[in-house]
C-alpha cells in the first residue's frame, strides 16, 4: 500500500504544506479488506472514515419489501464511510460492503476529531468533502425524481466506469432503481447507439 496516494488526494482537494498533509495522513492507518467484507453494517454507531486506494465497495440498506437497495457506490480515490453515523454517532441504518478486494487507509472518530481540533487545514479539507458528499447525494436525489432509468443508467457510467468493470449487475439496477431485467433492456439499446 502506498500513503503517498493519500497524501495526492488531500493535495488535490486541498493544497496545503506538506508539513500540514503529512501531519493528517500520519492520523490515517492502513487496512486491506477482503472481497465481500463488512466495513459497516446496519444497527452499529459507524467509527472509522476509508480512503480506499484500491477496489470498490458499496453502502446498501433493505427497502419495505425486504430486497436490498444500493445507495452509493465507492471506488479508488475516493472515501467510503456512513458520514450521518459517524459525525452524530447514531447507529447506521445501511451497510458497507467490498466488491473486491479492497486496500484503504482509515482514520477513527476520535483521531478525525483530534486532527480537526489541532489543524485549520484539515477542517477546511473536511468542509470541502462534506460539501461534495451532499452534492452527491443531491444530484442523486434529484436524479430519481427527475431523470429517467435511462438518464441515470448513462450518468453512471459517463461518471463512474469503472463500477461496470466489477460490480455485479443485480447491485447497479438496485442503485438505479430498477430491476434487472430492465437493466437488461437499457444496455441493450444503449450499445445500438
Amino acid at each position: 500500500m502506498n500513503k503517498d496516494i493519500l497524501v495526492q488526494f488531500i493535495q488535490q482537494v486541498l493544497p496545503m504544506a506538506p508539513v500540514k498533509v503529512e501531519q493528517i495522513a500520519e492520523k490515517f492507518n492502513p487496512m486491506e479488506i477482503e472481497r465481500n467484507e463488512y466495513i459497516l453494517k446496519a444497527g452499529k454507531v459507524c467509527n472509522a472514515y476509508y480512503f480506499i486506494e484500491k477496489g470498490i465497495m458499496r453502502s446498501y440498506t433493505y427497502n419495505l419489501e425486504g430486497d436490498e437497495a444500493t445507495t452509493a457506490f465507492y471506488s479508488e480515490n475516493s472515501f467510503a464511510s456512513d458520514l450521518l453515523s459517524f459525525f452524530n454517532r447514531t447507529p447506521s441504518k445501511e451497510y458497507i460492503q467490498t466488491i473486491v478486494d479492497c486496500e484503504t487507509w482509515y482514520i477513527t472518530y476520535d483521531d478525525m476529531q483530534e486532527i480537526f481540533h489541532a489543524l485549520p487545514e484539515f477542517r477546511e479539507f473536511g468542509r470541502l468533502k462534506l460539501v461534495n458528499s451532499y452534492s452527491i447525494l443531491k444530484e442523486r436525489m434529484l436524479s430519481m425524481l427527475q431523470e429517467t432509468a435511462e438518464q441515470r443508467y448513462i450518468r453512471l457510467i459517463n461518471s463512474s466506469p469503472e463500477i461496470f468493470q466489477s460490480v455485479p449487475l443485480k447491485y447497479i439496477a438496485s442503485y438505479l432503481g430498477i430491476t434487472d431485467t430492465s437493466l437488461s433492456r437499457i444496455r441493450k439499446e444503449f450499445t445500438k447507439k
